[in-house]
């Protein structure tokens, strides 16, 4: 069973300026800077995973991307492809900048609200493009419907090598930190979006820390409302 800690939104990002998720340090990086906080890395445009295939990765500052469906839905080769505006294939993870400023992120959609296909970033595949999740070669489903938009952190890693000392010394997942986008449209894969951190969520799943990043996309009718974690238990109660 999965064991879970909650943080509030302060240690997560900071409110005020622009900031290293889980510090309130003000984090201006070279590109080929990397930062660790508890096992989370952030700001390393050149973090590339081995692949097969080589491909390579440059910054995009105004991230005026679009996706390509490639293949069947809910099928083995279905991708989920990026571009920028000259119809080059960019990387989700590592290509769309993380930080906007003054607290606010971008944060990619993987799984829309309301749906139930296990979609993920190939983070093995050259451009990474989005895909349904497989296990033992079949296709990934959740049970049920999720009741929020699900995806991830762009350039963010959570580091595998080190142990966190404050969750149970466990190690990071070697994924993207991920995100539970809690306003109330539905998006779609693919789609970026601008959000504020308001919470943290640290999951244990069979030994690997799993973060989940809860937050709230700016043009939400409640964006307004809510800035921590007691902002969400009234605005948003169960």
């Amino acid at each position: 069973m999965a064991a879970t800690l909650l943080t509030t939104a302060a240690a997560v990002a900071s409110s005020q300026t622009t900031s290293g998720l889980l510090t309130k340090r003000p984090v201006f990086l070279p590109a080929r800077t990397v930062c660790r906080f508890n096992g989370l890395c952030f700001n390393k445009r050149s973090l590339v995973v081995k692949s097969k295939r080589p491909f390579s990765c440059n910054a995009i500052y105004n991230p005026q991307v679009q996706t390509i469906q490639e293949g069947q839905s809910e099928s083995l080769d279905y991708r989920v492809f990026f571009q920028d505006g000259s119809g080059k294939k960019v990387s989700p993870w590592h290509d769309i900048p993380l930080h906007l400023g003054d607290g606010v992120f971008h944060f990619i959609v993987e799984i829309p609200k309301e749906s139930r296909a296990k979609m993920e970033v190939a983070t093995d595949e050259a451009f990474t493009p989005i895909k349904q999740d497989t296990k033992k070669g079949k296709l990934r489903y959740y049970p049920y419907n999720i009741n929020w938009n699900y995806g991830l952190l762009p350039q963010t890693w959570e580091d595998p090598t080190q142990a966190n000392s404050e969750v149970e010394g466990a190690f990071g997942d070697n994924d993207p930190v991920d995100v539970v986008e809690i306003g109330e449209t539905r998006r779609k894969t693919g789609e970026v979006l601008k959000v504020k951190p308001l919470a943290a969520l640290a999951m244990i799943d069979e030994g690997e820390l799993d973060w989940k990043i809860v937050a709230i996309s700016l043009d939400d009718p409640k964006a307004h409302l809510v800035n921590d974690v007691d902002d969400v238990e009234k605005h948003f109660p169960v």
